[in-house]
């Protein structure tokens, strides 16, 4: 709003709305602490005692957390039954996902990086108010070798694109060669991706390859990460296997997603290089968890990497690897991201780490962490309210019930609050 006088034009003041009372965990590791904050114009202005603004929100007895962040999500994958997916309309895809979005932020999600799927009119949608969702960052296709964790070719002779059909805004990800990886980076950036995701091993829905397997050669990892930071862009690397893990390393990927067969020298090139591990820890147990329609070989896998995943996952963190919170939703129901701050807690990491995993941690590995995952003055007022202590039962993130209140730049998005 504005108001002119003459030839000048004075904008008038935002807003400032206090969310008070709550006990707010910030994100840094810090001790929780009764506090109020202070929003206006999309940013947290002020957080302390005793504050004041504009408008009050009262929150006593609740818990006030940075919005969360998953790192890993497929918001274009509604369903992993090969059935479902073969017989549901081309277009009705990108309807689904206006409701996996919503579901997600109204699970406390604020921020995400779609691992594969979503094409940038799907991010434009959101950018733009047409569906209600996280803010978002895209890599548009998964780049796979031929016959790898992304190529739809199946035995039977014919090809049945089971998640990602290739389309305008959407480009084959299947490539080959020093070149041709070259030309598919290009392209996806082209495309509009934040982040190249690359397969650097097989896993565990691709229905004939081996987690364990390699993929990708390193000259053709190498360029994909050459490439992607020419333009200032981070790879993540699908990386189940443990020499393909080192191979992803050894490229400069800035992110290790899954991670399930990790040894003490893949977690030491992590420390060493600062790369985050994004765990989806409740990847596996999704597939176990909707059997019908799964491919048995696929369901096998499931059941055989789960203990193995877990143990790579508490070694890695008990090393002190950078572990950013990501879930692979569409695997698990979209909305439920935050059971996977559960199974974080259950391999080791305590819930306070967990947390930072999820916020603090998560924003670096996005490449944002000068704007989110923190409550602090001049970060974006993304915050997710939750009816009580999750710190003390962490139960409490496996149920989406539980987060009463939602704000996504400084606007209530979900709402239960007594306002004042």
């Amino acid at each position: 709003m504005s108001a002119t006088t003459g030839t000048e034009t004075a904008t008038a003041p935002a807003v400032r709305t206090v969310l008070r009372g709550a006990t707010v965990v910030d994100g840094t590791g810090a001790d929780p602490a009764v506090a109020d904050v202070v929003v206006a114009d999309g940013r947290i202005v002020d957080v302390g005692t005793g504050l004041d603004a504009d408008e009050a929100v009262e929150l006593p007895g609740s818990w006030l957390l940075p919005g969360m962040i998953d790192c890993h999500t497929h918001v274009m994958v509604s369903s992993i039954n090969m059935m479902t997916v073969v017989n549901t309309p081309f277009s009705l895809q990108f309807y689904l996902a206006g409701q996996n979005l919503s579901r997600t932020l109204a699970g406390g999600v604020t921020s995400v990086r779609d691992a594969g799927g979503a094409d940038l009119g799907v991010k434009t949608a959101v950018e733009q108010g047409l569906i209600t969702g996280p803010r978002m960052m895209i890599s548009v296709s998964v780049l796979s070798q031929t016959g790898g964790h992304g190529d739809d070719w199946m035995v039977c002779g014919g090809t049945v694109p089971f998640l990602f059909v290739p389309h305008p805004g959407r480009p084959d990800g299947v490539c080959d060669g020093v070149e041709g990886v070259l030309r598919r980076v290009r392209e996806v950036l082209r495309a509009g991706a934040d982040v190249v995701k690359v397969c650097a091993t097989g896993g565990v829905l691709s229905a004939h390859d081996d987690p364990q397997a390699s993929q990708f050669l390193p000259d053709e990892l190498a360029v994909a990460v050459a490439e992607a930071s020419a333009s200032r862009k981070r790879v993540m690397a699908h990386a189940q296997g443990v020499e393909g893990i080192k191979n992803a390393l050894r490229a400069g990927v800035a992110s290790i997603e899954h991670g399930i067969y990790l040894d003490d020298e893949a977690i030491d090139m992590m420390l060493s290089a600062g790369t985050f591990l994004v765990p989806t820890l409740v990847a596996p147990l999704g597939v176990l968890d909707a059997p019908e329609g799964v491919a048995p070989s696929s369901l096998r896998k499931a059941r055989e990497v789960s203990e193995i995943h877990r143990e790579s996952i508490r070694r890695a963190a008990e090393a002190g690897v950078r572990i950013a919170m990501g879930t692979d939703s569409g695997v698990i129901p979209h909305g439920r991201n935050l059971t996977e701050l559960v199974q974080m807690i259950r391999v080791g990491m305590s819930p306070m780490a967990a947390v930072e995993a999820s916020t603090r941690v998560a924003a670096d590995c996005l490449g944002v962490g000068d704007r989110r995952g923190t409550i602090e003055p001049g970060k974006d007022a993304d915050l997710a309210v939750f009816a009580d202590d999750p710190l003390a039962d962490p139960d409490l993130f496996a149920d989406p019930a539980y987060v009463t209140d939602v704000w996504l730049a400084g606007r209530r998005v979900k709402s239960s609050a007594v306002a004042g």
